[in-house]
């Protein structure tokens, strides 16, 4: 039989349609966007209707999209760059996080203390997704930086970016959301929610990998982390991939489209597969299953079993899942995200599948019976028939 894709979060195949609006600029449009002849302006156009296009989706201005080589970049741009950017107006900015950002903010983070802000804020995080705004607004003056992520990588849950980003507003402050596993999956919305920045990559879309945006609202200064051109608006310089670009806005485009079906048919998805395990399994956990999810996420905590073990049987039947975040893969302790949210001497096992355009019900039905036969081959908890 074939196997079975449930690592979505991870990454995401290129498309047809992507890969056919790249095409050209592999081959005949090679132009550097900035020359003057033709062929520069040929590029350069097409650099500009991807950005619109970007825009587009996200309710932006294209004024206000910068392209960029990833997530991680991104969020350091934004982290960053904005510390920076205070910093250089005299004033010494506060940072404010939430305990389970991805590592590229936290790290981030800590970098811009390193580097002279102040404060360093980490909010706690509830398996139910709560965040205290009130222990937030304490830490909110025009001087301070929120990186909050719309959508968590590992477990699915979605934060309240919306309250946050009001109150930061409210005291003038920077909000920063990583939209990274939320763009295609909810609606994401910059004329709607007053973010002030917020990164998207485009290998999570179904987009070429080292491709992404960072979305900065008219008004917000970042200092720029790479220096020696006016690329970009002067915030990622270099020869722009317009390609990439490109591709990235074509992807974007289609999941933005797509996201009301596609999120209603893929939450049935995710229900099934966790119907069918939480049934079977004695003291299985559905980490944040009392948070509000988006739809392509179930993180499973499994007792009685060795992590590493388990995604390997599953490997050799054929599923692709992960114990969590990509960028963790290896690692033998539990992610600081399931530390955050059940505690450091959480035993149990998690692994998470993500769900993604082409897999179907009988893909889940699988993917359940071979995690419920693995699960008895390694002798886990009693996982019944």
């Amino acid at each position: 039989m074939l196997p079975i894709y449930l690592d979505h979060a991870a990454t995401t195949p290129v498309r047809p349609e992507v890969r056919e609006a790249m095409a050209p600029f592999q081959d005949r449009v090679f132009g550097n966007p900035s020359s003057l002849h033709r062929w520069g302006r040929e590029a350069s156009a097409a650099l500009e209707d991807a950005r619109a296009m970007c825009a587009d989706a996200l309710g932006a201005r294209a004024s206000e999209i910068a392209f960029v080589r990833g997530g991680t970049e991104g969020d350091n741009l934004a982290v960053l760059g904005r510390a920076a950017r205070i910093r250089a107006d005299g004033r010494t900015p506060t940072v404010v996080v939430t305990s389970v950002e991805h590592k590229a903010v936290l790290d981030a983070a800590r970098q811009a203390t390193v580097r002279g802000a102040g404060r360093l804020v980490t909010l706690e995080v509830a398996p139910d997704g709560a965040v205290d705004l009130d222990v937030l607004s304490t830490a909110l003056d025009g001087d301070a930086l929120v990186s909050m992520m719309w959508v968590n990588n590992e477990t699915g849950m979605c934060l309240p970016v919306a309250e946050a980003a009001e109150r930061a507003q409210a005291a003038g402050a920077t909000l920063h959301t990583d939209a990274v596993q939320a763009v295609g999956k909810v609606p994401v919305r910059v004329d709607r929610v007053p973010v002030d920045v917020l990164t998207v990559t485009g290998h999570k879309i179904y987009g070429p990998k080292g491709t992404g945006l960072l979305f900065v609202r008219s008004g917000t200064a970042l200092s720029p982390l790479v220096h020696g051109g006016g690329q970009e608006r002067g915030l990622r310089p270099g020869t722009e991939d317009v390609g990439g670009a490109v591709g990235l806005a074509t992807a974007l485009r289609l999941v933005v489209e797509e996201q009301p079906a596609e999120a209603e048919r893929l939450s049935a998805l995710r229900d099934a597969l966790e119907a069918r395990l939480t049934a079977s399994v004695p003291g299985v956990r559905i980490n944040a299953g009392s948070a509000s999810r988006a739809p392509h996420v179930s993180s499973l905590a499994i007792p009685d079993v060795d992590g590493q073990a388990l995604l390997m049987a599953l490997d050799l039947e054929g599923i692709a899942a992960s114990g969590g975040s990509a960028c963790n893969s290896g690692a033998a302790k539990a992610s600081h995200v399931i530390a955050a949210l059940y505690g450091a001497d959480d035993r149990h096992a998690t692994v998470r599948f993500s769900l993604g355009r082409a897999t179907t019900l009988d893909d889940v039905a699988r993917a359940a019976e071979a995690t419920l036969t693995v699960l008895r081959r390694l002798g886990a908890g009693g996982a019944a028939a």
